[in-house]
């Protein structure tokens, strides 16, 4: 083990009788923030270790979400520390473009007004209002968690220093030409009136319909079929395949558009499938990604027919209404006119929803601001083909290679007024100017600047350098870049893990913002169920913080946590933590009020006893595998290693085993004090990162010393006791045999049972009373008579059961049992001996006769212990 360096006061035993986490965390937080441990020192010569925070939105309360990865990070970084690296955990928040000004919009509409009522400026300023009143609530909510971040370090997107960053890179893309305008289909979403990325829309299954029109007529008659009737206004033109025999006449021809009083033409293209439908498609370049396509490949018109509200704007009687009014009244006229060939209703298909406000979202053709990721996205490919980057686990290598190897140009440009402002000026007579953050923009009659802001992810992309004061060379820059690891959620693997693989590989010098990438999964309800309002499972942390602590909200999210596996958490779950925790009070105000110590050196091992001797060794073994589980992010497995370390092998068997020691007093009750301080001190620090506020508590109580924030992490000392594993684990068999023994027939916990204790030479025979104390065995006394003798790890434990139990009663009773159990094996037996029914039967259904089978065999089994074992009348 370790030594720690801290400071030591005379340690002392006083601890409340229960714990209470509502008196203890708040303070405890309060202490470590103003004594500085999370802050990082860029002139440290500590090795560093870096983590960012995924910014949450500016308009963000704290969900199991946050509260998950949180944990995961906090844990990661509170271990490091205690390794003696300078840790950095870097916090902040998202501006969050569209969903900020929806909030404000919202608040404005209160009042009657709009954001045109205010003008851009004064909208702004409003914003900055909000976000100084209301907005970064969830900063609070971090600190109620127990997060460990260097808060002196907390940024925002819209700082001035991160916005001098975005109009660096900005200019720097432009000027290499990876930044360019031009005219395409982007998705719109009409309520938040913007353009919104790809990786911004949600598509779920929608009841609409299918509508089969005739195009034409006579032999230039062409049947299309459309989910959007609406957009048929704006066909510029038919697409059938080069090869198809059933339309080659047609191609180069034109053919009427119903309604419209336009003739349209009839194209060739390779994207039509000739199997799908009537092989003819609608083709309406300003209104889909794949006719536009199509017709720039055939110099086709890009007729636009619908406004930014997704309102009508074609000539005729359809003109003013809404996309959906639209959609009935043409459909409606069609056939009226003999148009519809067919209809389906309801047609199920996947439709597009913005991410923000759930509106269906409208392809519309618009002038926009792109990146050309091409050259970025082959870099962020190859950092991690190269191994420059890992991605743990490694199965999610493969999602990531789909996502940057087809990735297309994005989309930048948001139609908002909060948000980095595009830093383009546009001059009277077509010149364009982009202008970096040291320069002028140009001024003059005619001059304006760009209207348009940045997509978010633009300025969160930059986030693991903009944070640490680039494009400046500073001295946090040189020192904490890159990350050491990014923690974050495979959900967000495309929308800021590859933008920020992009602009960092681009901008620093070839250096990727982090070496690993661990991605979790997402947190659903104890049935596996995405967690939703609609779905009315949807849980508030800060409530089960409030009701247990947030320890036992942290143990239940960090004990689900597989890599890349998505998590369930119910409120029985969180319960199960809050016991561990007061398991760990408890235990360690016991041990204290009974000679746990770290005072003095540890004793030589032959100097303890076997039991002393075993719980070392497991402590170290406990060290070992923790260590190697974080180094691979297992946060469940290490978990689990700790709550079973901690609650099995030293309350509930060291502990005990111990308390014969303790009340006879002398050197070896000192000795084994000693011994009890020591795991309780490795324990406490081992279980910290993740449990943080309960563990400071009881540690600083046991040592005297200042914080185990700053605690020196446990090290393997590489002591292991084979001899004494293998005694204790004897001596576990026998107390877990005749305990299950007990059960079995009946006899309460605390009943006495008079025993004879057959140890011979075994190295048992050292153990005798913590084995009566443990098994409520009374001495034989006169009269004894063995009526149940069990033979368990070498030794032999005799029962004198009369009078204990009703024997005839209860070899009735497990007569009966043996009954139905050999009864379920028979019908078991039977199906899976019937060819006939194994040849229909599903795989599914095979497997749990099986089931049934092998518990039916264990129950004989252990039955026929039980008869076997009973006393003989």
């Amino acid at each position: 083990m370790t030594e720690n360096t801290q400071q030591q006061t005379a340690p002392t035993t006083e601890l409340p009788t229960q714990y209470a986490p509502a008196e203890v965390e708040g303070p405890l937080y309060e202490r470590w923030v103003e004594r500085g441990y999370f802050e990082a020192d860029a002139k440290s010569e500590k090795p560093p270790y870096t983590i960012v925070i995924p910014p949450p939105n500016v308009t963000g309360s704290l969900h199991l979400g946050h509260a998950f990865e949180h944990t995961l990070i906090d844990a990661l970084t509170r271990r490091k520390r205690m390794q003696g690296y300078e840790t950095l955990w870097q916090p902040g928040m998202d501006h969050a473009g569209i969903a900020t000004q929806n909030v404000v919009e919202r608040e404005l509409a209160k009042e009657g007004k709009s954001r045109h009522d205010l003008g851009r400026e004064a909208f702004v300023e409003r914003v900055w209002q909000w976000k100084a009143e209301s907005g970064g609530q969830i900063s609070g909510q971090m600190k109620r968690l127990g997060d460990g971040v260097a808060w002196s370090r907390e940024r925002f997107t819209m700082d001035e220093g991160l916005s001098q960053a975005v109009q660096t890179i900005f200019k720097k893309l432009y000027d290499d030409e990876l930044i360019y305008r031009a005219e395409r289909i982007i998705n719109w979403c009409p309520r938040c009136l913007t353009a919104i990325s790809d990786i911004e829309v949600e598509y779920q299954d929608d009841d609409g319909e299918l509508v089969s029109i005739r195009y034409g007529s006579g032999d230039a008659e062409i049947v299309v079929a459309t989910t959007r009737a609406e957009t048929m206004l704006g066909d510029t033109a038919v697409a059938v395949h080069p090869d198809d025999e059933r339309y080659k006449h047609l191609v180069g021809t034109e053919i009427e558009l119903p309604l419209t009083g336009r003739r349209i033409p009839v194209v060739a293209d390779e994207h039509v499938d000739p199997e799908f439908g009537t092989g003819a498609v609608k083709v309406t370049p300003a209104h889909d990604p794949n006719d536009f396509e199509i017709g720039q490949r055939h110099g086709l018109p890009n007729l636009a027919v619908m406004d930014e509200r997704a309102v009508i704007t074609a000539h005729g009687p359809f003109q003013g209404l809404d996309r959906l009014e639209a959609r009935s009244a043409i459909v409606a006229a069609l056939r009226a006119e003999g148009r519809i060939v067919a209809e389906k209703r309801p047609y199920v298909h996947s439709v597009g929803h913005c991410s923000r406000c759930k509106t269906t979202i409208e392809p519309r053709l618009s002038m926009q601001w792109w990146v050309k990721v091409g050259p970025l996205a082959k870099a962020a490919g190859d950092a991690v083909r190269d191994g420059k980057v890992k991605i743990h686990p490694q199965e999610m290598e493969k999602r990531y290679f789909d996502w940057v190897d087809n990735l297309h140009d994005w989309c930048i440009s948001r139609q908002l007024w909060w948000g980095h402002r595009i830093p383009v000026w546009y001059g009277p007579d077509g010149e364009v100017v982009c202008v970096g953050p040291d320069e002028q923009p140009p001024t003059g009659e005619g001059w304006h600047q760009d209207t348009d802001v940045l997509d978010t992810w633009f300025s969160s992309g930059l986030w693991p350098f903009s944070t640490l004061g680039w494009p400046e060379r500073t001295e946090s820059l040189e020192k904490f870049y890159p990350n050491s690891v990014l923690v974050t959620g495979y959900d967000i693997l495309f929308f800021w893990v590859a933008r920020m693989m992009m602009f960092g590989l681009y901008t620093m010098d070839g250096t990727p913002p982090f070496h690993t990438i661990a991605l979790h999964g997402m947190v659903r309800d104890q049935n596996g169920k995405k967690m939703s309002k609609s779905f009315g499972n949807v849980v508030n942390p800060l409530d089960w913080m409030d009701e247990y602590g947030s320890d036992a909200v942290r143990f239940t999210l960090a004990n689900g946590a597989n890599p890349g596996v998505d998590v369930p958490i119910g409120e029985d779950w969180v319960k199960a933590s809050r016991n561990f925790a007061n398991k760990i009070w408890n235990a360690t105000r016991f041990a204290l009020m009974n000679g746990a110590t770290i005072e003095g050196p540890l004793p030589d091992a032959s100097e303890m006893s076997a039991t002393d001797r075993w719980i070392l060794s497991r402590l170290n073994a406990t060290v070992a595998q923790v260590d190697a589980l974080y180094e691979d992010y297992q946060f469940a497995k290490l978990s689990d290693a700790l709550y079973h370390f901690a609650w099995d092998e030293v309350f509930d068997w060291y502990v005990e085993l111990s308390k014969t020691t303790f009340f006879a007093g002398g050197e070896q009750a000192k000795v084994s004090g000693r011994v009890l301080g020591e795991v309780l001190d490795v324990m406490l620090r081992l279980l910290h990162p993740i449990v943080p506020f309960v563990t400071e508590a009881l540690w600083t109580t046991l040592t005297g010393r200042e914080s185990v924030v700053i605690a020196d992490w446990p090290e393997d000392s590489g002591f292991r006791d084979a001899a004494a594993e293998a005694e204790i684990e004897n001596l576990q068999q026998v107390v877990t045999e005749v305990r299950r023994f007990r059960a079995d027939q009946g006899l309460q916990p605390g009943q006495k049972v008079p025993a004879r204790l057959e140890l011979g030479g075994t190295a048992l025979a050292a153990h005798e009373a913590a084995i009566r104390q443990l098994l409520r065995l009374q001495p034989e006394g006169e009269g004894f008579s063995a009526t149940a003798s069990l033979p368990v790890a070498g030794a032999t434990v005799a029962l004198d059961l009369s009078g204990t139990i009703d024997v005839e009663a209860e070899r009735k009773r497990l007569t009966k049992d043996l009954a139905a159990a050999e009864k379920e094996k028979a019908q078991a037996n039977g199906k899976l001996g019937n060819e006939a029914f194994l040849a229909k039967a599903p795989d599914n259904v095979v497997e749990k006769i099986r089931t049934r089978l092998a518990k039916a065999d264990e129950d004989i089994a252990r039955i026929q212990a039980q008869l076997a074992n009973l006393p003989q009348a």
